[in-house]
């Protein structure tokens, strides 16, 4: 098998990125598939959310796996994953990794280092989620290149659904230039309070702008405090509030992504046929 590359992409911070990717990693475990967290920023958010509190001092992380790559050395199978409890495997990240994209810039296959590295592990996994750093700087790019769909969290609010635009423009050059098979799975709205119009104003404003070019998920992810408990704890929202309102939505985006896949996978015969 090869695995499905997803990419959580937003150049803005704050939008949820980190949270959906550890939640929806450990969903799809939780629905009987292998999935590996590839954590591309140097902040280390889904390596600290992942039970992890000081990932630089870390013995292997991403940076020295795409160093080897860079510089033609091999990997060890399953060099470098670390196991989590609730079954999902991560490569982590650390502040390195911020030196590593500098190294990029003047690399010969700048682009496509992540996406070499990856194919080390993709047998090994039906999902391989990409954790990206926000910014639009080369990481992002390699896991653009590296990624067959995107999911792009976007906080309900004007200024994070403003930034949409940016993105997309980054992702039709790479889509042109570099990864013809990226996929946009759709925006998700995130840290949604349904009690404010200006949240539910800013949730109709995007399904109306991008309705007709990008899904726009069904699930709303709503805010909440427990959410925001969970990455001190290094568990996921099931282990710590399995019964709470955002354990709900964030399976009901499980639900919605292994969908898309399914259909992809029937277009795709159908078109072998």
């Amino acid at each position: 098998m090869n695995a499905s590359i997803i990419g959580l992409v937003n150049q803005k911070g704050g939008t949820g990125k980190t949270t959906t990717c550890v939640n929806l990693g450990i969903d799809l475990v939780r629905e009987g598939k292998k999935v590996l967290i590839a954590d591309c920023d140097p902040q280390g958010s889904a390596t600290i959310s992942l039970g992890h509190p000081q990932p630089d001092a870390l013995p292997v992380t991403l940076t020295d796996l795409m160093g080897k790559v860079l510089n033609d050395v091999p990997l060890s199978p399953g060099e470098g994953i670390l196991h989590h409890e609730e079954g999902v495997d991560i490569l982590p990240a650390n502040i390195t990794l911020a030196g590593m994209e500098v190294s990029l810039v003047n690399a010969m296959s700048r682009e496509t280092t992540l996406k070499q590295m990856l194919a080390n592990y993709s047998k090994e996994y039906d999902h391989i989620l990409l954790d990206c750093s926000p910014s639009l700087g080369m990481m992002t790019i390699n896991a653009l290149a590296a990624a067959d769909r995107i999911i792009i969290p976007v906080q309900a609010q004007y200024l994070s659904a403003k930034g949409v635009e940016q993105l997309l423009a980054t992702v039709a050059r790479v889509k042109r230039n570099i990864n013809h098979k990226l996929r946009i799975d759709g925006v998700l709205l995130t840290m949604v309070d349904s009690r404010t119009n200006n949240s539910r104003e800013i949730a109709s404003l995007l399904r109306s702008t991008y309705g007709s070019r990008i899904k726009v998920f069904d699930t709303e992810i709503p805010r909440s405090v427990r959410a925001a408990e969970i990455s001190a704890e290094g568990k996921s929202i099931f282990a710590h509030d399995p019964a709470g309102k955002v354990a709900q939505a964030y399976h009901a985006l499980t639900k919605e992504v292994l969908q898309l896949e399914k259909q992809r996978q029937k277009h795709q015969s159908d078109l072998i046929r």
